[in-house]
């Protein structure tokens, strides 16, 4: 930003630091332990894009919601808050295509108040080649 003045420096990291860093605080479930935990009552949060899950598929029973809303729908105390990803005593495992986002999001989740946000190593990729079910997007 030419011309601005910030009050403070941040030091410059890189993204597999940002990542080595929001591990370092969060779950980081298998594919495996992601469905045993919701069959135990915790929620998938599918944060693909429309045209992944159009073309990939989708996991039965996962919330979906866009990764730039998430954070919004997730907090109790936002403006449109979802009912079920805002409830802070649900267990949210959160998943992109591969594993990387969702850790960012996860670690998010859990500053505002969700203990136990997660996220699934591997991502949807990773579900679909355990074997574990999908299904095609209902068009």
């Amino acid at each position: 930003m030419a011309g601005s003045t910030l009050s403070f420096v941040a030091r410059r990291v890189t993204i597999d630091e940002l990542l080595d860093e929001a591990r370092s605080r969060i779950a980081r479930l298998t594919p495996h332990q992601a469905a045993a935990a919701r069959d135990a009552g915790a929620v998938i949060v599918d944060t693909r894009d429309s045209a992944d899950r159009l073309a990939e598929g989708i996991i039965p029973d996962a919330v979906t919601v866009t990764r730039n809303v998430l954070e919004w729908r997730a907090d109790p105390t936002a403006e449109l808050p979802d009912p079920v990803l805002s409830d802070l005593s649900k267990e949210l495992i959160v998943m992109c295509n591969d594993g990387y986002a969702s850790s960012l999001a996860a670690d998010n989740l859990r500053r505002l108040g969700h203990p136990g946000a997660a996220d699934m190593i591997g991502g949807y990729r990773a579900w679909k080649r355990a074997g574990l079910p999908t299904v095609a997007v209902p068009t």
